[in-house]
């Protein structure tokens, strides 16, 4: 008697998500293989039936098993969850059929961890997409990180199986580096824990959010692409993407959308200073500026502040920049964005040193003085004082460390006031956050020293986290406000980045162009 040997799919938890042909097969076969927690989802469908239960790390020898039986001639499921075909079971068993073997193999599919997960986020994977294990049992990191690098590359939305364990950390922070080299920071994505499952978890951050959380082996985090949108709470992706010449954050050129100057200085701003260094250097007589902001507000600020230079805003990702820097010849590369933004500092630095364009560093001086407050060395550790210090908390540090602060211990049982740019992204990812609208402040800044006190006064604040923003970003006013208030001021520490050229003012900054003969 010929046996048969079912790969059944049995999805990623609830047994009314298991497809009926699965429940046929599990009904029909006389042996049951299978890890003991998909026990409890098909209990119903296995009753007296030869069960065997080898433990988790034994994936081959439950496959060997089945084998077994089913050459013996009886009717076998060997059980995965998920799909059994994607990262899963039946590639081990066909590893060791032999040619040979006579017994009838029907292989069942099923609800796999990639869409069951962007069911939960609304529809992330509705265009092209990847999917990417970062376990290095089987596969080298090596190539993990050079499929990263190429999915992020092409922007393609991608889903992240077995992103963390006890004994892989870091690993997926590296990949979300990679992500970030090439994908905009404000990339929609999702974190799902234990899908379809008790203790399910889902959740919708940015991309540049991610860095800030914790992970596990029961976590799936989906990455959308640069048309990835958000509506009703959860997020989906276009079908068609209708003008892909001009998806969301093309460059804003100036009014006339004149094409971008060739040996230009390039000053990447976003900020007040910023912008203020770009309109001197173009007020000059040396070479044309180009100016590249972050966002398309940035952008129309840019153009009333910087007469005289072609703007290139919005969100751009890193081959973007590339060939924008490459094409138009770029003769020097300033970074003068904001002290905090690492990432994109870091992503110039390489661009520079990859196309072989000088790159000056611009950060204005710091304002923090000891008798303004205490000094923390991360924003987790700020927030974790924060909790210990004060009940009414007011952030000052913008949208990007939100999650960091609204997800430490305790955090719960503070209330939460929090100060924003007012761009709609930013106000929704406060709200999703767990932020009440009436906590929330959405201005353009910086503000005064009597704004300060008077919006705490009425908030009744009895704490303080800002940055060490300097004195464009209204960092002075923020602690007046404080010590006239008598509430304690928390100030996350400026990081630490080895800049290959740093200036501090204008004078040093127009100095250094003179030496490489480019002002």
């Amino acid at each position: 008697m010929s046996g048969v040997l079912n790969l059944v799919s049995v999805g990623p938890g609830f047994g009314d998500l298991i497809v009926p042909r699965a429940v046929a097969a599990l009904q029909s076969s006389d042996v049951i293989v299978a890890y003991e927690l998909y026990l409890r989802w098909i209990a119903p469908h296995i009753e007296g039936k030869e069960i065997h239960t080898p433990p988790l790390t034994q994936e081959r020898e439950r496959a060997l098993l089945a084998i077994e039986k089913a050459r013996g001639g009886a009717k076998v499921s060997l059980i995965s969850s998920g799909d059994i075909g994607i990262y899963a079971m039946a590639a081990l068993a066909y590893e060791e059929m032999s040619e040979d073997d006579t017994y009838e193999v029907n292989l069942v599919p099923g609800i796999t961890s990639a869409n069951a997960c962007a069911s939960l986020l609304g529809s992330p994977l509705s265009h092209d997409f990847a999917t990417l294990s970062l376990s290095d049992l089987l596969c080298p990191w090596d190539w993990i990180e050079h499929r990263a690098r190429h999915i992020a590359q092409a922007d393609l939305a991608c889903v992240m199986y077995n992103v963390q364990s006890a004994g892989r950390q870091q690993g997926v922070y590296r990949v979300l580096q990679l992500m970030l080299e090439s994908k905009a920071p404000h990339t929609l994505c999702g974190v799902v824990k234990n899908a379809y499952r008790p203790g399910q978890q889902v959740s919708i951050h940015r991309l540049d959010e991610l860095p800030s959380l914790q992970f596990d082996m029961l976590t799936t985090i989906v990455v959308g692409n640069r048309f990835t949108k958000r509506k009703r709470g959860q997020i989906y992706t276009p079908r068609g993407y209708n003008d892909w010449s001009m998806p969301e954050g093309a460059p804003l050129a100036a009014p006339e959308r004149e094409a971008l100057p060739a040996d230009g200085v390039w000053v990447f701003s976003g900020t007040s200073d910023g912008n203020a260094l770009a309109a001197q250097l173009a007020a000059g007589q040396g070479s044309p500026v180009v100016v590249s902001a972050a966002t398309g507000y940035g952008g129309e600020v840019a153009l009333k502040d910087c007469p005289g230079a072609t703007i290139w805003a919005g969100r751009q990702g890193i081959e973007a920049r590339r060939q924008a820097l490459t094409q138009s010849r770029a003769r020097v590369l300033v970074d003068a964005t904001h002290p905090y933004a690492t990432s994109m500092s870091n992503q110039l630095i390489g661009l520079a040193l990859e196309l072989g364009i000088p790159y000056l560093r611009y950060e204005r001086a710091s304002e923090f003085a000891p008798a303004d407050g205490e000094l923390c060395a991360s924003a987790q550790q700020a927030g974790e004082r924060a909790i210990e210090l004060g009940q009414r908390i007011f952030l000052a540090t913008g949208s990007k460390d939100l999650a960091t602060f609204l997800t430490l211990p305790g955090a719960a049982d503070k209330q939460w006031f929090v100060r924003l740019t007012a761009e709609p992204e930013f106000i929704q990812r406060a709200i999703a956050l767990g932020v009440p609208r009436d906590r929330i402040c959405a201005m353009q800044g910086p503000f005064s020293a009597a704004f300060n006190t008077a919006l705490w006064s009425d908030w009744k604040i009895d704490c303080v986290v800002t940055k060490d923003s300097g004195d464009a970003g209204g960092y002075r006013a923020k602690a007046q406000a404080a010590q006239a208030l008598g509430i304690p001021m928390l100030v996350v520490d400026r990081p630490q980045l080895d800049y290959p050229q740093l200036a501090t003012s204008f004078e040093s900054v127009l100095a250094q162009l003179k030496a490489w003969n480019i002002a």
